[in-house]
């Protein structure tokens, strides 16, 4: 989630996209706005297929990791792996940049995921494919060496965390919570089994299913760590889970069964689930309260007051569970 300050800006008049989408061939006033988050992302036509536009301020993300973000999506390409292709610009660049407004943006398009969106009707055999297809980009995950640079890990986040509660001192509880959770992921064994570059957002709505083939294609792996590879269950997973980890669910007994025909899940692996589901929550915390910082904003649009509440109302319950 990137700073709602930094959103309106970004979307003011939609003029950083129009200015952005001139690096690559496109079709005249197709581009149109599609959402925000982490990103900004505009979806557009060149020749009657479908494409995305996705841009961040550099305040949101870093050059050299979305370098490395589309590096790992080449080397999972090449073997093969169903992932959407990022797309030259004219000038024959992943990435272009822009200064725009004493700001800076990055943007890359990729084009349109084969298939179709599932939602939590997921079928049985739809979630053991789900299963499969990322304990397959796991396998491949342990072979990767990036090129120039590496995404940035799960120590990286923790002091990123740190960082942004030093800046809101009275969130004790989410303090100590950061204490408890840093000792408690030092003591976790890392091997090359267990450990490498996950996507973390290996969820339905970064899914595309093409039936026929009982395929997922994947997008969006701009939150890419390195981390312990069960951490990608838990957050895969959140919408079936609760708060005890609770298994015992009919899709997700089946996505274990379908992740454990192409890797194993040992005991040790699923004690680590409850630390990592926290880790989530509290990661998740600390980028709702970066993102509510200096929202408020000067004639700002309608939309904001309403995407605000909804963004506290998160934290707060986020909140209650430290």
């Amino acid at each position: 989630m990137m700073k709602l300050s930094n959103m309106v800006k970004g979307l003011s008049g939609d003029a950083i996209a129009q200015e952005l989408i001139q690096h690559w061939e496109h079709d005249e006033s197709s581009l149109l706005f599609w959402r925000a988050s982490s990103n900004f992302v505009y979806a557009f036509e060149h020749k009657q297929i479908r494409y995305f536009l996705r841009f961040s301020s550099d305040q949101e993300h870093s050059i050299g990791q979305i370098t490395a973000e589309l590096e790992y999506m080449e080397y999972l390409l090449s073997h093969n792996y169903p992932c959407v292709a990022p797309i030259r610009s004219v000038h024959g660049r992943y990435v272009e940049t822009l200064a725009h407004d004493g700001g800076t943006y990055f943007a890359v398009v990729f084009q349109a995921a084969a298939g179709a969106a599932l939602d939590e009707d997921i079928t049985e055999m739809q979630c053991e494919d789900w299963g499969r297809s990322l304990a397959t980009l796991h396998q491949l995950a342990m072979s990767y060496q990036p090129i120039q640079v590496a995404r940035w890990s799960w120590q990286d986040i923790l002091q990123n965390i740190d960082t942004v509660l030093q800046a809101h001192p009275d969130e004790k509880e989410a303090v100590e919570e950061l204490r408890i959770l840093t000792a408690q992921l030092h003591s976790l064994p890392i091997s090359s089994n267990n450990f490498g570059l996950i996507h973390y957002d290996f969820q339905l709505d970064n899914l595309f299913y093409q039936e026929n083939r009982r395929l997922f294609t994947v997008i969006d792996f701009d939150d890419a760590f390195y981390s312990w590879y069960v951490q990608d269950l838990v957050t895969a997973l959140h919408d079936f889970l609760d708060d005890n980890m609770n298994l015992d669910h009919s899709q997700v007994k089946s996505f274990l069964q379908g992740y454990r025909l192409v890797r194993p899940l040992s005991d040790e692996d699923m004690r680590a689930l409850p630390y990592l589901q926290r880790f989530m929550k509290l990661y998740q915390f600390s980028k709702l309260l970066w993102s509510l910082e200096g929202s408020d904003v000067a004639d700002a649009p309608e939309w904001l007051e309403d995407l605000k509440i909804k963004l506290v109302r998160a934290r707060d319950r986020l909140r209650q569970g430290f």
